[in-house]
């Protein structure tokens, strides 16, 4: 089907943060499937643990246990460090289906709406979609069933007056990342957490893209001491494997009732043995603070790079955003393919960064040494 245009490349093969097309064309990749592949490609790890388990068993579906899904369930709970439940499904917007039906049964018919940001994004499916802040993907689908208040992102204010005894829930994104990777202001979260507290709405939080190790922490929340309700996961969990999860914590684990919800090739037994290698290389190779180095060198030099087209840099570990003089995205990424680079226009004056998280300081270094030659590129492209 059209939706996706014509891709640009037919991807052969992959190692390490490299990728070849079918011509036999290297790309270094930073963009990483959308912030997936964490451990990049082919890792050893993450093939011996996907060999392994497809040998012993591929899939049992929601009716029985499985050891893999209890020990990434336990392990999650435990990098986040809370009394918690899992459930496990197969991708980020399966996820936030989830929370929101968790957020609706908690709440019942006393609170009606539910509270989300503009420029936000949660996923494609109906649910998720009612809560994306992004009228151009939203409105062609319309109407979703139940009632979404957006608020502007950062706004503490226009969040307070939204978030009333009537707000079942609120779900943010602790760094926005379909925006073009644009953080709140300091203590935006707490006040959301306080805000909620007061109401008795449900927080939830969508590290979907920030989660992981993605900034250069396992997940953004905690680096800034906020506590949600519900959190949601995917993307580099399963490092390049399809699969999800949605925490409840406290009391929140325990909302549904049996039947309430579901998923056939949730907790899939591969997906699991994924995404525990990732987490198991992630913290014995240290990549938390490889994101936080490497991306530094990353932030540092876009910073100092000096070009009209250039008007600046955010983000967090190896999560950033170059921001653009104006809507040259789609030239910029062009000619950083022709370059041998994969970049991503998130946004027509944005420009997204999410490499793997084992991406070397002399591959960013390389980026950062054709990245003026690329805005050039770019920029004649426009001339012409």
């Amino acid at each position: 089907m059209p939706n996706y245009g014509t891709p640009p490349l037919v991807i052969s093969h992959g190692s390490g943060s490299r990728v070849w097309d079918t011509q036999g064309h290297a790309y270094l990749d930073l963009i990483a499937g959308i912030a997936v592949s964490a451990l990049g490609h082919a890792h050893p790890a993450l093939v011996e643990a996907v060999c392994r388990q497809v040998g012993r068993l591929a899939h049992i579906s929601n009716l029985y246990l499985h050891e893999p899904e209890v020990l990434l369930a336990e392990r999650l709970l435990h990098l986040l460090g809370g009394d918690g439940r899992v459930f496990f499904a197969n991708s980020g917007t399966e996820a936030n289906e989830a929370a929101l039906k968790l957020v609706r049964r908690h709440a019942g018919a006393g609170r009606p709406h539910v509270v989300a940001a503009w420029q936000s994004f949660h996923g494609r499916s109906m649910g998720s979609l009612a809560l994306a802040g992004k009228p151009a993907i939203r409105d062609p689908f319309a109407p979703f069933g139940f009632d979404v208040r957006f608020v502007p992102y950062g706004d503490t204010e226009a969040l307070a007056r939204a978030v009333t005894p009537e707000c079942a829930g609120v779900f943010l994104e602790p760094i926005q990342g379909e925006a073009g990777i644009v953080e709140p202001p300091p203590h935006y979260l707490r006040a959301a957490r306080d805000r909620c507290d007061e109401t008795g709405a449900v927080l939830v939080l969508d590290e979907v893209q920030s989660g992981i190790g993605r900034t250069g922490e396992w997940f953004h929340h905690l680096a800034v001491g906020v506590r949600p309700d519900v959190v949601t996961l995917a993307k580099g969990l399963g490092g390049g494997l399809p699969i999800a999860a949605c925490v409840g914590f406290g009391t929140f684990g325990s909302v549904f009732a049996k039947g309430d919800h579901g998923s056939t090739f949730g907790a899939n037994p591969v997906a699991c043995a994924a995404a525990l290698a990732v987490l198991e290389v992630i913290e014995r190779d240290d990549l938390l603070a490889n994101a936080r180095t490497v991306g530094g060198v990353l932030r540092d030099g876009i910073a100092r790079t000096d070009h009209p087209l250039l008007r600046g840099v955010r983000g967090r570990g190896l999560w950033l955003g170059i921001v653009l003089a104006g809507p040259y995205g789609a030239r910029v990424e062009e000619a950083a393919r022709q370059a041998g680079f994969l970049i991503n226009a998130v946004q027509p004056d944005v420009v997204r960064l999410s490499p793997p998280l084992v991406l070397t300081v002399e591959e960013a270094r390389a980026f950062l040494d054709a990245l003026p030659g690329i805005l050039t590129t770019a920029l004649d492209a426009e001339v012409r």
